[in-house]
């Protein structure tokens, strides 16, 4: 089976290019990847001599690349995204261009190669947010979103994927395609770029430097490892039933501010190097995901719990000290202009 994934190159991606390998001997991946900022091919240089594995260099949006890429492909798998909301509110060009016309481009020519099917990754952040509640009082009955949960994305990034999940869904529904889209919480894992809160918080505590945390911190976020996405993503994949939307995620709502300190503990740093600074605009409040549809159709469930999948990622960045380094000075990107020109 031939398999496309898009944004190969990116956190999720490499960790599920690599997850197939390792998990599926019949598979055959195709990564395609523009290698944007946060795309970076260190992240595989494991699986290089796979010959099961190869990449392509192209954006999302060159419709003559993704037909190339995607000839004789059973699966695609779209991950290809600008994904960071911060970025988002100050330039949402290119979240609307790769989020959105990207899409409509891999749809297309899916569609024209008929492709077996297709799986579009996306995110909680489409429903919007949650009414607040602490995490740690236990409440079963606060409310999550489900699949069913309407679409109210609240910045630039979100409404941009959810105008994509839109298009996904439109093409299944006006053209029959076999689509299916799923949405999960927050990831966290080895390879993530150090612009997101985990990472950032590791790598800026390594350094002793100031961990910003936005406003007053209680923001929730429910988190889910990186490998239980990647297995949901599979999962939807291989079992899911086309048009249909599955959540997955990690049931471990956490407030950013015990996140952080978390972090501090685990390294042995002191709290006091937290910094509150000036919220960010638009910020929701809490995220949670329900995730019972995924469970029943599609057998999966998360498997790591969050002071497990925690500890791991510290130790992760601790033994990777020279891949943050470099993604964070920048350097990995001579390699990058060497190889691609760009």
């Amino acid at each position: 089976m031939n398999i496309l994934v898009t944004g190969g190159a990116g956190f999720i991606g490499s960790n599920l290019v690599r997850w197939l390998l390792a998990n599926r001997p019949d598979v055959r991946v195709i990564n395609l990847d523009a290698l944007t900022y946060a795309g970076n091919l260190e992240s595989l240089k494991d699986v290089e001599g796979d010959p099961r594995y190869m990449f392509v260099h192209g954006d999302i949006c060159d419709a003559g690349i993704v037909a190339e890429a995607m000839q004789g492909v059973d699966v695609v798998l779209h991950l290809a995204a600008e994904s960071h909301v911060d970025r988002s509110i100050l330039a949402d060009a290119p979240f609307v261009r790769t989020n959105v016309l990207g899409t409509q481009t891999l749809l297309a020519a899916a569609l024209a190669l008929e492709v077996g099917r297709f799986v579009h990754v996306s995110t909680d952040e489409v429903y919007g947010e949650l009414p607040w509640r602490d995490p740690a009082d236990g409440d079963p009955t606060a409310p999550k979103f489900t699949e069913d949960t309407p679409l109210a994305p609240r910045s630039p990034y979100s409404a941009s994927k959810a105008a994509s999940d839109l298009l996904a869904l439109a093409y299944h529904t006006t053209h029959g395609m076999d689509v299916v889209v799923t949405r999960c919480s927050n990831n966290y894992g080895p390879y993530q770029f150090p612009e997101k809160l985990i990472p950032l918080m590791i790598t800026h505590a390594l350094e002793d430097r100031p961990l910003p945390v936005y406003g007053d911190g209680l923001y929730v976020r429910d988190w889910i490892q990186v490998t239980d996405h990647c297995r949901g993503i599979v999962a939807a994949a291989e079992q899911g039933r086309a048009g249909r939307v599955y959540n997955f995620g990690g049931d471990a709502e956490r407030t950013n501010l015990t996140v952080v300190k978390a972090i501090l503990r685990t390294l042995g740093k002191p709290e006091d190097r937290v910094e509150h600074v000036k919220d960010r605009k638009g910020h929701d409040r809490r995220y949670a995901i329900e995730f019972s549809r995924a469970e029943t159709e599609l057998g999966w469930c998360p498997s790591v719990t969050f002071e497990e999948g925690l500890a791991d990622t510290v130790r992760w960045y601790l033994e990777n000290e020279t891949w943050w380094r470099r993604v964070k000075s920048g350097e990995y990107w001579a390699y990058h202009r060497e190889q691609y020109g760009r």
